[in-house]
């Protein structure tokens, strides 16, 4: 099931809803009453730039339908706070749950946008106090701020990486409860080329091996998926997008990486629908 893409190199993601859910996921629009696969993620699972994002691989794999709850920008606020989550998911055989980064969701020391977690809000009064040299002002965006803090001042940025830990697990617990029926974790690591890795660490950012072991015996499976150097160094190739994001579509994952992680999920997924 491809997805049509316009001759200026930009895709049409068909950005439909569900429900009385307020989201807006990639399309084309999907029934939800006959048994189906949940994908719900980020941005790597809406699949932006991407022409066939795993979602719609893992259903050729599968010969099953997989509905694609991929959120852009999405932090586990998204998922945590949507009311009609148990809804959407009620006929899913399987919820595959990406794991997201820490940094994108509200705790004690800051708050993001509601739906668009990527974008800082604001910071409490333990945030200004703790970093009480910063002008808060100047950031828009979560991973601008971090990026500032570890800059200057690494002592206490870690502390604010403590805490954002702890409220991720907690928060992912918290989450997976919500779910009726079985869920796998997609666990996707660093795919981005080794050049462009980000200074904050990793993807998901913050999130560890401790961390994950924490919130595993609440799921079926985990699914980790190691993009190859292959998939990982191809750059653009085979993404679509228009005029000056190029830059934004180098962060992304290509259709390779796509690929590897369909591949690693449709035998996990296979034995349970």
């Amino acid at each position: 099931m491809a997805f049509e893409y316009s001759g200026d190199g930009a895709l049409d993601y068909f950005p439909c809803r569900y429900g009385k859910s307020k989201l807006l996921f990639r399309g084309p629009r999907r029934a939800l009453e006959a048994p189906f696969v949940a994908a719900m993620g980020g941005s790597e699972t809406y699949g932006k730039f991407v022409a066939d994002p795993w979602p719609v691989l893992l259903e050729e794999r599968l010969d099953f339908p997989v509905v694609n709850f991929g959120y852009l920008n999405a932090g586990i606020d998204v998922f945590g706070s949507e009311p009609q989550l148990g809804e959407l998911t009620r006929e899913a055989k399987v919820s595959v749950v990406q794991l997201l980064g820490a940094q994108n969701m509200s705790n004690r020391f800051y708050a993001v946008h509601p739906r668009r977690n990527d974008r800082f809000l604001r910071a409490s009064n333990l945030m200004r106090a703790v970093f009480d040299d910063v002008d808060f002002t100047e950031f828009n965006f979560t991973r601008h701020m971090m990026t500032t803090l570890k800059m200057q001042a690494p002592e206490r940025y870690e502390s604010l990486v403590a805490e954002l830990r702890l409220a991720w697990v907690a928060r992912m617990k918290a989450l997976l409860e919500r779910f009726e029926g079985p869920v796998v974790l997609l666990w996707l690591s660093e795919y981005r080329a080794p050049q462009l890795r980000d200074p904050l660490g990793a993807e998901p950012l913050f999130v560890t091996a401790e961390m994950v072991a924490q919130i595993t015996p609440l799921t079926k499976a985990l699914v980790k998926v190691e993009p190859s150097i292959t998939a990982r160094s191809t750059g653009t190739v085979g993404m679509f997008f228009g005029p000056m994001e190029e830059p934004a579509a180098l962060t992304m994952p290509g259709p390779l990486v796509h690929q590897e992680i369909a591949e690693a999920l449709a035998p996990v997924l296979a034995r349970m629908i």
